[in-house]
C-alpha cells in the first residue's frame, strides 16, 4: 500500500513541477498581423475547450525571451512560419485560464505583434483549432477580452 501511495505521490508532483516552475499567471500571446488590400488583417484562431476567437497564446518557455516564445506560440497554433516580431509588448490584457484541476487562475497576457511573411497549412495544433484573417475591426469584436479588442484596434 505505502509503496502505491508513493508512487502516486511522485506521479502528482511530476505533473505539478510544469505548471509551478511558470511564471505565475504570466502568459505572452502573438497578434499576428497583415496588409490586406485596404487595411490590416488579424489572424485569429478558435480556443481548444470552448472555439472562442483568441489571439495564440501560452506560457513563457525557456530558453526564449517573451517575444520569441510568442513567436512559438504562432508557429504550434495558427501556423505562422516567418514574421517580423515588436521586441516591445504593445500592452496587455487579463483573463481567467481555465487550468487542469478545474481550477481558475488570473492570467496576464502580454501581447507581442507580429507581421507575418508566411504561413504553413501544417503545423502542430492544426487539427486542434479553426482560424480565420478577419479586419482589425473585425477581429476586435469578436474577441472577447475588451482590453485586447482595444489592442487589436491600435495596431
Amino acid at each position: 500500500m505505502t509503496s502505491a501511495i508513493t508512487r502516486i505521490s511522485r506521479a502528482c508532483l511530476n505533473a505539478l513541477v510544469p505548471i509551478l516552475s511558470r511564471p505565475h499567471g504570466r502568459q505572452v500571446a502573438a497578434l499576428c498581423y497583415r496588409q490586406g488590400c485596404s487595411e490590416k488583417e488579424v489572424l485569429l484562431i478558435t480556443s481548444n475547450r470552448k472555439g472562442r476567437w483568441i489571439i495564440p497564446k501560452g506560457w513563457p518557455i525557456d530558453g526564449l525571451d517573451f517575444p520569441r516564445a510568442a513567436l512559438q506560440e504562432a508557429w504550434e497554433e495558427a501556423g505562422v512560419r516567418k514574421g517580423k516580431i515588436t521586441e516591445k509588448a504593445v500592452g496587455n490584457y487579463g483573463y481567467r485560464k481555465r487550468m487542469p484541476n478545474g481550477m481558475r487562475t488570473p492570467c496576464l497576457v502580454d501581447v507581442f505583434p507580429i507581421e507575418v511573411l508566411e504561413t504553413s497549412p501544417q503545423f502542430p495544433e492544426q487539427a486542434q483549432r479553426g482560424q480565420r484573417w478577419v479586419t482589425q475591426n473585425e477581429a476586435a469584436n469578436m474577441v472577447r477580452e475588451p482590453a485586447l479588442g482595444d489592442i487589436i484596434r491600435a495596431i
